[in-house]
């Protein structure tokens, strides 16, 4: 919220399963799926509730977002995700996850946040917003996705192939953008082109609305 909060004229609703207020989002001009804990795997079709990494599930918030998110599908109102927002994002457009990233996980997840470098697809919705073509991202996954969902493409990856980025494939739709860093607890999040202008981005859609 302070991220968001930090630029002048910006009003948040803070919605949750907490206080069941999914309606709220047609009022709002802008969603945000924020970070947090895994998705539960029915939502991309894996029965494995016991995978290496598993830190719990609450299927409250995943049912919750999915009804906010569907709600912003059908008002047009541009969207970004963060991090598990990334990946619900892709599962709800019928995308899957890979479960545990393995060893691959002593390069993107840690704490504090690990730091590694993101190479950015040319003609993108993200490449026009950062103006590049890598930079450093920030990282604290397990998770990834596996199989892109529909009417996504991949809009920047890691040096390992993992995909940190995702965007709608066709652009005349309302924005989407989806990171799998914290654009928002970057240390250079004021300065950086993949924090600051993602949500400049982000808010110069919401007002256009």
């Amino acid at each position: 919220m302070n991220w968001l909060l930090s630029v002048a004229g910006i009003e948040v609703v803070d919605l949750s399963a907490e206080k069941n207020n999914a309606h709220e989002v047609e009022g709002c001009s802008g969603l945000v799926l924020s970070g947090g804990i895994d998705v539960h795997p029915r939502y991309y079709n894996n029965p494995k509730l016991d995978y290496e990494g598993a830190n719990g599930f609450n299927e409250a918030r995943d049912q919750f977002e999915k009804e906010v998110f569907e709600l912003a599908q059908k008002k047009r109102i541009p969207v970004l995700g963060v991090c598990r927002g990334l990946q619900f994002v892709n599962c709800l457009m019928g995308g899957t996850l890979i479960q545990d990233l393995g060893d691959l996980k002593k390069i993107h997840e840690g704490g504090p946040d690990k730091i590694h470098e993101v190479n950015v697809v040319g003609n993108t919705l993200l490449q026009r917003v950062s103006s590049l073509s890598k930079g450093n991202v920030n990282s604290s996954h397990h998770q990834a996705i596996e199989k892109l969902g529909n009417g996504l493409t991949v809009n920047c990856r890691a040096d390992d192939g993992t995909i940190e980025g995702i965007e709608r494939s066709d652009p005349s739709k309302p924005f989407l953008l989806a990171v799998q860093w914290h654009p928002e607890r970057m240390e250079d999040k004021d300065t950086s082109p993949l924090s600051k202008n993602i949500r400049d981005s982000f808010l110069q859609a919401a007002r256009n609305k």
